[in-house]
């Protein structure tokens, strides 16, 4: 290789996926002060996502978290695409797409091609495993997990996950780009779930079989955790605001690498799921978000 990946600073970012963690993810790269490519296939996607992007910047400087001049630039240094090969001079790219292990692979496989000797390639995947992801490129010790919690402008954590040949100079690149992001950095191995999902998703999915065997309302349980473990938000709100189907998946996840019958997904989840009851993004999970705000759930992120 020409050079190596610590030559210089990470200046240009490309996001693949114009969904709420791409977005989000892209705005917080932009007010950082990267240069970023964010890339959908589906063009009102990309619509949608700069007009969340444009609306969650003004509520920063609405606040005073930001000022009006950083936000302007901020939206200046953001450029939308469909086409993947404007992503081929970045430095990292981060995919934010579907949670499947053969989706991501077959992008990443894309990227490899396209991109140049030295980008680093992160995955924002909150269960997969980056080492089978890093398997379908030519590039395994430039591929890492990059775990953004969601919403990724408010929150300050970022999770990344080594894969099996992740090099230490990429670790140390990506840790120096997150930090660059103003978040506090956590390092995980390699297994189902990382830190994060491996400790929440099943307490998720045991608040689901608490509902599911009648042991308390979802209101109640709830409440319960909010007041009685101080929790900003309930697991089954939380649950509607990740999306269930997300959520689905990474219990699938672990289930399926631990092989183990804790991790096996509440009936109810499952039914949810195949309901078409997604949570937030589709008006309907656990919570309907279609009646009036009074009657709606308030996050607390």
């Amino acid at each position: 290789m020409a050079e190596t990946t610590t030559t210089k600073e990470t200046e240009v970012v490309g996001v693949v996926g114009g969904g709420q963690m791409g977005s989000g993810i892209a705005q917080v790269a932009a007010v950082s002060g990267f240069d970023v490519w964010l890339h959908d296939t589906d063009p009102a996607a990309l619509d949608r996502a700069v007009r969340a992007v444009s609306s969650s910047i003004g509520r920063f400087v609405s606040k005073g978290k930001l000022s009006r001049a950083a936000g302007s630039d901020a939206m200046k240094r953001l450029r939308c695409t469909s086409n993947l090969e404007d992503l081929r001079d970045a430095d990292v790219i981060i995919e934010a797409i579907v949670e499947s292990e053969e989706v991501k692979k077959t992008l990443f496989s894309k990227l490899d091609k396209i991109a140049k000797a030295t980008t680093i390639l992160a995955s924002n995947t909150s269960s997969i495993s980056i080492t089978r992801l890093a398997s379908g490129t030519s590039r395994p010790s430039q591929v890492i997990g990059m775990h953004f919690m969601n919403p990724p402008p408010l929150m300050k954590l970022i999770e990344i996950v080594r894969g099996a040949d992740t090099s230490d100079e990429v670790f140390l690149k990506i840790k120096d780009l997150s930090e660059r992001m103003g978040k506090i950095v956590v390092c995980s191995q390699d297994y189902p779930g990382f830190i994060v999902n491996r400790i929440l998703m099943p307490m998720i999915n045991e608040a689901f079989h608490t509902l599911y065997t009648g042991v308390a309302t979802k209101e109640d349980i709830d409440t319960a955790m909010k007041l009685g473990t101080n929790h900003p938000m309930g697991p089954l709100e939380l649950a509607d605001l990740i999306g269930l189907d997300v959520c689905l998946n990474i219990m699938k996840v672990l289930y399926e690498g631990f092989g183990d019958s804790k991790y096996s997904p509440c009936p109810l989840l499952v039914q949810y799921v195949d309901a078409g009851r997604l949570g937030r993004k589709r008006g309907i999970g656990v919570y309907s978000y279609e009646s009036s705000a009074a009657e709606k759930p308030k996050a607390s992120l």
